[in-house]
């Protein structure tokens, strides 16, 4: 397949763009790991009913995830400069990217681990308790196994949005496929530019969601 000439000619800035996209996603996909999955769970424990509900703690907890989350994304970017300058230094840059999309990242993925947590049967619950389970048994060794294949998803679904949401990143300078795309694509009028990144935008969803569906599927005992 021969590429546009257009293209060929800013295959570098492209390879830049892509990596700049893998870097603002994938950490923001640790962060959801690393803090958003105990969040969600700990909204799922504070809930009424559960072994440790706890209604202020989660008030407290869903409010703050809720806000996030409400919060427009470029909107988001703005209001956090200053914080995001205080934890980088900079508020300018891949780096600083990474900073209100780590952010909208774990609120999100928090409330897609809360739900899929809910999921799971009552009996299972029911029966760690009389095993005498602890705390970190019920959620390692029953919870997350019960809940894998949703967690799974969650996280795919989650990806995708990251994705989308680090597309907007050129506002603070963090680069990536959307932002390449905007400004040799379309503020240039080079329309061949702005639909070969989208087109890589697409394949690249397209690989996350297939990965993630097959892997859930995998996991899924029940099917």
């Amino acid at each position: 397949m021969m590429l546009p000439e257009s293209v060929l000619k800013y295959q570098d800035e492209i390879w830049q763009a892509i990596g700049e996209t893998f870097v603002m996603v994938g950490i923001s996909i640790a962060a959801a790991i690393l803090v958003g999955l105990p969040l969600g769970t700990l909204l799922y424990l504070f809930r009424r009913g559960q072994r440790y509900q706890n209604r202020v703690l989660f008030t407290v907890l869903g409010s703050l995830v809720n806000i996030i989350r409400s919060f427009p994304f470029l909107l988001l970017v703005v209001f956090m400069i200053p914080f995001t300058r205080m934890v980088v230094g900079t508020s300018i840059g891949t780096l600083a990217a990474t900073v209100p999309l780590s952010v909208i990242a774990i609120a999100y993925y928090a409330r897609l681990v809360e739900q899929a947590l809910l999921d799971v049967p009552k009996g299972v619950i029911e029966a760690a308790s009389s095993m005498g389970a602890s705390t970190v048994q019920l959620v390692v060794k029953f919870l997350y196994v019960e809940a894998r294949s949703g967690l799974v998803l969650g996280l795919t679904t989650a990806t995708i949005s990251f994705i989308s949401y680090s597309t907007v990143m050129g506002i603070v300078g963090g680069g990536g496929v959307g932002d390449f795309a905007i400004r040799y694509g379309y503020q240039r009028f080079e329309s061949e530019i702005m639909i070969f990144m989208i087109i890589i935008m697409i394949i690249l969803v397209q690989m996350i969601q297939f990965t993630g569906n097959r892997l859930s599927r995998f996991l899924d005992r029940r099917s």
